[in-house]
């Protein structure tokens, strides 16, 4: 006997509802599971920081010439870290742009890399990589920054697990994913040493 259409929709209705629903989580769970492998890496753009580009007085050392992270997106990126500490994933560096935006987020994020009752505390060190510095308004400046981030990757020791955290610019050339602010990327590298990607994660700011 055929299916009375109203029954129909209404099945095909419950069934997008639920792949909309469930489909993101599951990609972020087995992203998650990937960052637990070894050679496994994770690049974030910055938290939120409302905006775009940086005024036109911006200075380098000065971070009251730059877009900074509202109060939403220091907390987002401490929610960043505790992610990482509640899935027992223990980092060994944070490295950085120079951007007060980005060097706020890895020190926020680093902060909260704490799980005592995995038996370890996170002192994780936080370091400038210019490698990681936004090339947004300088695109020229893109390649031979991919490049030196990409030889840097190469020579990092199987076992250490890094957090790296840049700009949108940044990020989609690395790994060719837009990501929005504090969203990160879960790559490796392949045999030849290119950017393999994993998954995707995104943990909201506070509403």
């Amino acid at each position: 006997m055929p299916v009375a259409v109203p029954v129909l929709l209404a099945f095909l209705l419950a069934f997008l509802l639920a792949a909309a629903v469930g489909g993101p989580a599951h990609a972020d769970e087995a992203a998650w599971d990937a960052l637990k492998r070894a050679g496994s890496f994770a690049i974030l753009r910055h938290a939120l920081a409302p905006g775009t580009g940086d005024p036109a007085d911006f200075a380098l050392g000065d971070c009251g010439t730059q877009r900074n992270l509202s109060a939403a997106g220091r907390a987002q990126a401490r929610r960043i870290g505790a992610a990482f500490a509640n899935r027992g994933i223990v980092v060994d560096r944070v490295l950085t742009s120079q951007w007060c935006r980005s060097r706020d987020t890895a020190t926020e994020l680093a902060g909260a890399l704490t799980a005592p009752r995995l038996g370890w505390t996170a002192n994780v060190p936080v370091a400038d990589l210019p490698a990681l510095n936004s090339f947004f308004g300088r695109r020229d400046a893109e390649p031979a920054q991919t490049a030196a981030l990409l030889a840097l990757l190469r020579d990092v020791p199987n076992d250490e697990k890094l957090i790296l955290v840049s700009h949108f610019v940044n990020v989609r050339a690395l790994t060719g994913i837009a990501p929005r602010s504090g969203g990160l990327v879960v790559f490796e590298l392949d045999e030849a040493g290119l950017v393999r990607v994993l998954g995707e994660i995104l943990i909201e700011p506070p509403g």
